[in-house]
């Protein structure tokens, strides 16, 4: 028997060959089955020796023997943390810089209206719970059930059929529509006021979002993933346009040719640099919602403006010229800290909100190197975005900012990744259970981990402790990989990002579509243009090769999972049942979208018992901590707008053309936790 040479033109061969051999348990006539797979399913030059050998290498036999997983599952506490290597060029003190990084992810300040945090949608183990005003139109302009609507169970699936274990059987009811998260009104940014957390706006007529002419709260057009373990993502959101290396302005990386921070030299001269932090998709992540008209900020407002309402100023102004100057506000002025709080209970003013001796600019002069904030040179951007740097005069003109305005995105990006860095869940049962104690699963979830890693497939996407591809772990290995797609033929694909179904492919391009500089947001498809070379696939991604990416989206970890509904991308499965038999089906629109489809998007032929097994298996996923907001998943107060009073047909004008809004408290918890939050839906009817 010829030995299979494995090197890596041959690595994804022998990845695709151990998923056939897994298969060998399953099917009768094993070895036959084996030989007929592989022939459906490879297209190359291996020959049915070398399979054969990886099948005998495998398991020694072609019997009930199983190969193990390319990403075999395993406690979290064994993954490092990935970080920047160059991390200390920017952070002198990372205790400091973990603790702007939760004031400024918990704090409502930094939206423009003075309401909406990063935390405004990943209040409750890192996602959104909310369910009135939460829908968003997906690709056409009309939220079929209404604006201000509040989802019920009954909602879910929002692809309905007759029978959930036959995808061709009768569709019920179907929508496009997405269950987001409710941001910030249509406003256009004027400037911001001295002292106020509130910016001045003015109301935009909405198009889209609003009731008999009155704007109501935007939604975002995905539904929000968790922030707790997103540290260990490659590329971030849905689409992976968050990139993996920061460049200190926005989400895109060096994908960006204009993104320059500034740094001083001197105190009296300033330089523009370019930078970049590799393993930061979670600062790339950070800095997108804060500048975004539909989750943050009113339309127009840049990251300098943000900075600056976080300052203050030493010097006398005059009334006309405080529009655009350092002004104090309070770290979350309008929330309270628990004295308890793992982070900033020693900064806590209880009962009074906000943190003592503390304010953001001494945060971030205690957080970073001072060459990036200390200088006595004042920075005019020009309308058409030049940039002139003079000596400080006084007071400040409204396109004038200080050095820490100008690099506020670098500070605000670093100090959230670092302080969600600390948001990591590695005490689930499942981790105890690899970490040795055999006890810590139940029969019923041993089962669901046989089927997890095996009859089920869900390893080969949701592989790794981390439980999914997408992670730095496994994809700085290898970035693009070569797949037989589910009508057969042979093409490459981001690792971690796959069509599976959820939706129509052309409703959602994903990670198909394009960045904001009109280039792929694949690197697959950039890869085939040659502006992207992925050194561990060879033989390299050729001109006219074939590209699967169109409809795929970042593998989600799956931890916690139990807590954070609605799933998918869209929100359109509410509980893991509905998971589960949504895969067993092979998909929702498998054969709409066979040609970019993943290949286990298949009839799985589970029994009720198997998936039962399945949901229990993934509620060992639960840390416990992260249920009851247990240090450090811990948290200031929180108001979260909740829609708005009145029905689908009827809001009250503020007086402004905007709705007023319903709030919610989630109140301040301490390091000890509390009861958490309820999850999504959890006590409707």
């Amino acid at each position: 028997m010829p030995a299979l040479n494995v090197n890596k033109a041959n690595a994804k061969i022998v990845v695709k060959l151990r998923r056939i051999v897994r298969k060998i348990a399953l099917i009768p006539n094993g070895f036959l089955a084996l030989i007929t797979k592989a022939s459906k399913w490879l297209k190359s030059s291996v020959t049915i020796a070398a399979i054969v050998a990886t099948a005998i290498l495998a398991g020694h036999t072609v019997s009930a023997q199983v190969a193990p997983p390319s990403q075999p599952l395993g406690s979290l506490k064994s993954v490092a943390i990935p970080e920047p290597s160059n991390l200390g060029e920017f952070v002198k003190n990372k205790t400091a810089a973990i603790e702007l990084g939760k004031a400024l992810f918990w704090d409502m300040q930094v939206g423009s209206d003075g309401l909406q945090s990063c935390a405004s949608c990943h209040f409750h183990a890192g996602t959104d719970t909310r369910a009135k005003h939460q829908l968003h139109p997906g690709p056409d302009t009309i939220v079929e059930a209404g604006l201000n609507y509040t989802l019920k169970p009954g909602d879910f699936p929002f692809h309905k059929l007759s029978n959930p274990s036959d995808r061709t059987s009768t569709v019920v009811a179907d929508t496009n529509d997405v269950a987001g998260s409710q941001g910030i009104d249509l406003n256009q940014f004027n400037d911001i006021i001295p002292g106020s957390a509130v910016d001045n706006m003015t109301v935009k007529p909405d198009p889209v979002f609003n009731i008999n002419g009155v704007n109501v709260r935007q939604t975002t057009g995905r539904n929000s993933p968790s922030t707790v373990n997103t540290i260990f993502n490659f590329r971030s959101f849905w689409d992976g346009r968050a990139q993996n290396d920061f460049n200190g302005v926005n989400p895109f990386g060096s994908r960006d040719p204009n993104a320059y921070v500034l740094k001083a030299a001197t105190k009296s001269s300033l330089e523009k640099v370019k930078v970049s932090l590799k393993n930061a998709s979670a600062a790339s992540q950070a800095v997108g919602p804060p500048l975004s008209d539909v989750e943050e900020s009113a339309t127009g407002r840049v990251f300098s403006d943000v900075g600056q309402k976080f300052n203050r100023i030493k010097t006398k102004q005059l009334p006309r010229e405080t529009g655009k100057k350092l002004k104090y506000l309070t770290p979350l002025g309008k929330q309270i800290v628990h004295p308890e709080d793992s982070v900033l209970g020693k900064y806590s003013q209880a009962p009074k909100p906000g943190l003592k001796q503390k304010n953001y600019e001494t945060m971030v002069r205690d957080a970073f190197q001072s060459q990036w904030w200390n200088s006595n040179q004042i920075i005019k951007v020009g309308a058409d975005g030049t940039r002139t740097f003079k000596q400080s005069q006084g007071a400040l003109a409204t396109d004038e900012f200080t050095l820490m305005d100008y690099n506020f995105s670098l500070f605000m990006g670093l100090a959230i990744q670092l302080y969600e860095a600390t948001l990591v869940s590695n005490n689930a049962p499942i981790d105890q259970f690899f970490d040795g104690n055999s006890n810590a699963l139940t029969a019923q979830q041993k089962q669901g981990k046989e089927l997890f890693e095996g009859k089920a497939k869900c390893i080969n996407c949701h592989g790794g402790p981390e439980f999914t591809n997408a992670s730095v772990r496994n994809v700085q290995k290898e970035r693009l990989e070569r797949m037989t797609m589910g009508d057969g033929g042979e093409a490459v694909y981001d690792n971690g990002f796959y069509n599976i179904g959820v939706r129509p492919t052309l409703e959602d391009l994903g990670v198909g579509g394009k960045d904001p500089f009109g280039n792929p947001l694949s690197e697959s498809r950039l890869a085939q243009q040659g502006k992207f070379t992925d050194p561990n696939l060879s033989p390299p991604v050729g001109a006219n090769e074939r590209v699967a990416v169109d409809g795929a989206f970042k593998t989600p970890g799956l931890r916690n999972i139990e807590l954070t509904a609605p799933y998918f991308h869209n929100g359109g499965q509410l509980t893991l049942k509905q998971v589960i038999e949504f895969y067993n089906r092979g998909g929702d629109f498998h054969e709409q979208n066979i040609k970019d489809l993943d290949p286990d998007i298949e009839n799985l032929g589970l029994s009720e018992e198997e998936q039962n097994a399945l949901v229990e298996f993934l509620k060992s996923l639960t840390d416990d901590r992260v249920r009851s907001d247990k240090a450090p998943f811990d948290h200031p107060q929180l108001f979260i707008t909740n829609g708005h009073p009145g029905t689908t047909t009827s809001v009250t004008n503020d007086g402004s053309g905007k709705a007023t809004v319903n709030l919610i408290e989630i109140p301040a918890v301490g390091r000890n936790g509390n009861k958490g939050t309820a999850n999504f839906l959890a006590n409707a009817n």
